[in-house]
């Protein structure tokens, strides 16, 4: 089972998330560091995707076979879309107005691309979907409030979603309201 998520960090990460999900541990991360490719982005991204590419496939095809993957949501995100154009040191940048975001499992309808951009990849031309849009839609699909202020340890409130729309169409479950 290690060899086949890899042996790597990361895979180990995504055996131990399969783990906990199957004991009913309602929230896991895993991270794989890396991704901020400032230079030499394309060795980095290679050696990167090999490590990604195996476990996450090892992760869902392991949650499916075990009838969890449609009880489990798996999102795999960073914390920025990356410039469509390479920098002077062989990198790319940080680019908000634009990234990939994969949902798996969990109610979201597979196979689809939801939003568009041009063919440089610095224009949205269709569907755009802003984070809280996501994180609301994602909310949706876990059952939470997201409209709900939860409170920090401090005292502080903090909503659950601050904005943003369901995304049309990504739910095979129901429609959202």
């Amino acid at each position: 089972m290690r060899r086949a998520y890899g042996d790597t960090s990361f895979g180990a990460g995504c055996l131990m998330a399969r783990r906990l999900v199957m004991q009913g541990v309602p929230f896991v991360e895993v991270m794989l560091k890396g991704w901020d490719t400032h230079e030499n982005n394309f060795p980095r991204v290679r050696e990167l995707s090999t490590t990604l590419d195996q476990a996450m496939a090892s992760l869902l095809d392991d949650l499916s076979s075990r009838g969890l993957l449609d009880s489990t949501l798996v999102l795999w995100l960073g914390d920025f879309g990356r410039t469509p154009r390479i920098n002077e040191r062989g990198g790319r940048d940080h680019f908000p107005a634009a990234s990939a975001v994969v949902l798996a499992g969990g109610g979201v309808k597979g196979g689809q691309v939801i939003g568009d951009t041009n063919a440089d990849g610095d224009e949205i031309l269709a569907r755009p979907v802003t984070v809280p849009d996501l994180y609301r839609s994602v909310a949706w699909l876990m059952n939470l409030d997201a409209d709900k202020t939860r409170f920090a340890p401090s005292g502080r409130p903090l909503k659950t979603v601050d904005g943003g729309s369901l995304i049309a169409g990504f739910s095979r479950l129901k429609d959202p309201p």
